[in-house]
């Protein structure tokens, strides 16, 4: 199975509103890789790992967002994969 990695840096009203805990639950049914953060600007930066159908799927997920976020632009990174072992929220 061939596997690709995507970076997302998401913009609009998307902290505060379970942004970060959303993607998790959704790239977790997805059975992919990565991790989401809040960055110190108000955006969220998101990873996401695994078969290309199933990252595409996030990416538009993302676009959209939770049901209070309200999401003005998505930048999308591609990336070498790095064999990330599971969907993790990150604090740093």
């Amino acid at each position: 199975m061939s596997v690709v990695r995507t970076r997302l840096i998401v913009d609009g009203v998307v902290q505060g509103v379970y942004f970060r805990d959303s993607t998790q639950r959704m790239a977790r049914s997805e059975h992919l890789a990565g991790w989401v953060r809040n960055l110190p600007d108000g955006r969220v930066e998101a990873v996401f790992e695994g078969a290309p159908d199933a990252v595409e799927r996030a990416v538009s997920w993302s676009r959209v967002g939770p049901p209070r976020a309200v999401v003005t632009s998505v930048q999308e990174f591609a990336e070498a994969p790095q064999g990330l072992p599971g969907f993790e929220l990150r604090y740093d």
